[in-house]
């Protein structure tokens, strides 16, 4: 029995299998509002037998976007255009979805990548950043807005306002993104959080706003609906953040029934050395799981589907998340399954699809 197709729960959501579909920025929204774009790339992710389909990530304020194409649920509109994807997603796939919100903090107001991914001045259609401290993610760029405490309130509600509008919308599991340089991440590093009160210095005081959020969050929540964290578990740059003190941060999440933890790394600053080499990540998403019990994703440039088994097998984590992998190849789970000797969901329309080789492979 593959233990990569073996079910998984969260909480209290039930997973037919440990892949998942990593949420990928799409940058094309209008004013936050998905898309039929949005309808395309998720319905057919949807179609793919993975366990769990994350939204991208999905900007609590209109500042906390990384673009101007981001999207957003912080309105009635922002909800109601999600609606109408989900809707269409729906009719023909059961497939536990899964929504990262998140705030970009001093990385928002840029261009869209394939445009070159720079600032964008508020004089030329951009906006005001804002950050723990004011320190630009890159010398060349305008320096964010200080945040002060009525500020962090606000976005602390905007947080908790975007989940529950995740929830009325069916969603069955919400991540808070705290990783890849983004406003939570900026808190929780000291290269990036020089505040002096009690939001910065320590540890327990750079781990402060992050906690507040998330707690804010759960108690929002219907206690059945799992809530979990995607972090950076190293900025890797001498100093930063590292791996020592995500354990302890995940240590205080584990007491606040936090359901999971997506481990990934980087993305704080352009002075980053990271040697990307296949499952680069995995022994943070290990040592995390070790030293504290929560369930953990690892993510991380997990390609093959042997590669993918051996450390759900071996413990190393509970899941495993592939992102452009799955863009690639958006039949990845089939291709695995047909691998590893397993069977998986699939469309009652595509279930003639499968070759004679393995015509065990797919059921509805």
């Amino acid at each position: 029995m593959s233990k990569l197709f073996s079910p998984i729960t969260l909480g209290q959501q039930a997973l037919s299998n440990r892949i998942v579909i990593a949420p990928m920025c799409q940058y094309s929204a209008v004013e936050g509002q998905a898309t039929d774009w949005h309808l395309i790339h998720l319905g057919h992710l949807a179609l793919s037998g993975a366990g769990l389909l994350y939204i991208e990530a999905t900007a609590v304020t209109p500042a906390g976007r990384i673009s101007p194409s981001d999207l957003g649920l912080w309105s009635d509109q922002t909800e109601a255009a999600l609606a109408r994807v989900l809707k269409g997603i729906r009719q023909y796939s059961a497939m536990p979805i899964a929504i990262q919100l998140a705030h970009a903090g001093r990385k928002a107001s840029t261009q869209v990548p394939w445009e070159g991914g720079k600032q964008i001045a508020p004089t030329n259609g951009g906006w005001q950043t804002e950050a723990p401290s004011a320190l630009p993610w890159d010398g060349g760029e305008l320096p964010p807005l200080a945040l002060n405490q009525a500020e962090l309130s606000r976005i602390r509600d905007a947080f908790v306002a975007a989940a529950q509008r995740a929830h009325r919308l069916g969603i069955e599991v919400v991540e808070l993104h705290a990783a890849h340089g983004y406003l939570l991440h900026q808190f929780l590093s000291p290269l990036s959080n020089v505040r002096d009160d009690r939001y910065g210095g320590s540890l327990e005081n750079r781990l402060r706003f992050p906690l507040e959020v998330f707690d804010a969050v759960r108690e929002a929540l219907p206690a059945h609906v799992p809530l979990g964290i995607r972090i950076s578990a190293t900025d890797w740059i001498d100093g930063g953040w590292d791996v020592e003190q995500s354990v302890a941060f995940a240590k205080e999440l584990q007491q606040r029934n936090c359901a999971f933890i997506h481990v990934s790394s980087g993305g704080l600053s352009p002075l980053q050395q990271i040697p990307a080499t296949p499952g680069y990540q995995v022994p943070f998403a290990e040592r995390i799981k070790q030293e504290t019990g929560l369930p953990t994703i690892a993510v991380g440039l997990i390609t093959e589907p042997e590669q993918a088994e051996q450390i759900v097998a071996s413990g190393q984590a509970d899941m495993v998340a592939l992102a452009r992998g799955m863009l690639y190849n958006p039949r990845w789970p089939w291709h695995a399954a047909a691998k590893l000797g397993a069977q998986v969901t699939a469309p009652k329309q595509y279930l003639r699809s499968q070759p004679a080789a393995f015509k065990n492979l797919l059921k509805a």
